[in-house]
Parts: C-alpha cells; structure tokens; sequence
C-alpha cells in the first residue's frame, strides 16, 4: 500500500497497549541520508484555543508502528503522552507573568 503524506496525517495513531489515542499524526521525521521514515511525529494539543501556545510534540519512531490500516495507525510503544490540564496551564502562565 503507498500512501502519501497527508493521507498518514489524516490517520488516528492509537496505541495497542492500553487504547490510548495519541491524535493524528501532524509530521514525518525524515532521514535524508538513509532515505528511511524515522518517526511520527504526534503535534502538541493547543492550550486555551492556542493563545498560550501548545503542549510539547510527541514523537513516535517508526519502529514502534505496528501497522497502517484504512483508518488508524497502530502503535506499539510504552511512551506515555504528557497532558497538562488547561487550568493548571493558565494558573503557570499567570505565575511566570508575575514573577
């Protein structure tokens, strides 16, 4: 199967270990000298709408891939996706203004 790179950015990458939904993939870490895929790369979700920036990008390497169906990405990792909650964001934010 061939796909392009939007069609792999389309796709949900989801983690067979626990279900856990990592998004779509935004990026492909590309080894020019190699010509070989090296990872996803999994773009941090928006905090506040975007007006305080993104959560950090996740990166998944390609070997850790299971599979590429119609619809999703299956994924082999232990890697846990860190996830900061919008109020504990905003309430960083305000203290980092003040000091």
């Amino acid at each position: 199967m061939r796909l392009g790179f939007e069609e792999i950015c389309e796709k949900d990458v989801v983690n067979i270990i626990d279900g856990t939904s990592f998004g779509s993939a935004g990026d492909i870490i590309f080894d020019a000298e190699s010509r070989k895929i090296c990872s996803l790369v999994i773009k941090g979700k928006p905090r506040f709408f975007g007006i305080l920036g993104r959560e950090e990008d996740f990166f998944i390497p390609w070997e850790e891939i299971e599979t590429i169906g119609k619809d999703v990405i299956l994924v082999k990792t232990l890697k846990k996706r860190k996830i900061i909650s919008e109020k504990q964001n905003i309430f960083q934010k305000i203290l980092n203004f003040f000091l």
